[in-house]
């Protein structure tokens, strides 16, 4: 859902949407046994770049992937550098500060996630549905989103 539905959200909204694998293009198995097939290797993706938002999805395992990824940290730096959205829901905020990313920012996770986002202090915590803070914008996890979905495309019509 926390990749499904934001996907599904901002192409309604007229928005391109490039899904990026992190092993290339081949399908990704997700919790549920939902499929998703990659539109690029991210890789490729990083070609067709600059985004104006990044878009890290939940899942224990998914968010753990992401923080562990070289490739991922250079984007997200290059994005914060460049000062663009990046938006994280369910656990993917673990993997902001595993790339230390938007440090100081007010920002939510999965409940579960909450011990391991403020280990440090690095950022304050928000037990908000959607919290945005600046370029960073974070949400609960598969409930929210929705929500986090509509915040995305409220946030890119307002750049």
């Amino acid at each position: 859902m926390e990749t499904v539905i934001p996907v599904d959200v901002m192409r309604r909204a007229g928005i391109k949407v490039t899904i990026a694998g992190l092993a290339g293009k081949d399908p990704v198995q997700c919790s549920r046994d939902v499929v998703i097939c990659p539109d690029a290797s991210l890789e490729d993706a990083k070609k067709e770049g600059p985004y104006d938002v990044v878009v890290l999805p939940g899942g224990n395992l998914g968010a753990q992937n992401l923080s562990e990824s070289a490739a991922v940290k250079e984007i997200l730096k290059e994005q914060e550098k460049r000062k663009s959205l990046i938006a994280a829901i369910c656990a993917g905020p673990t993997a902001l500060l595993a790339h230390e990313i938007g440090f100081g920012s007010k920002v939510t996770t999965h409940p579960l996630a909450k011990d391991k986002i403020m280990n440090g202090s690095h950022y304050s915590y928000s037990e908000n549905r959607v919290e945005r803070d600046g370029l960073i914008l974070t949400s609960r996890g598969p409930g929210t989103s929705f929500e986090f979905a509509l915040a995305i495309v409220e946030a890119l019509n307002d750049q």
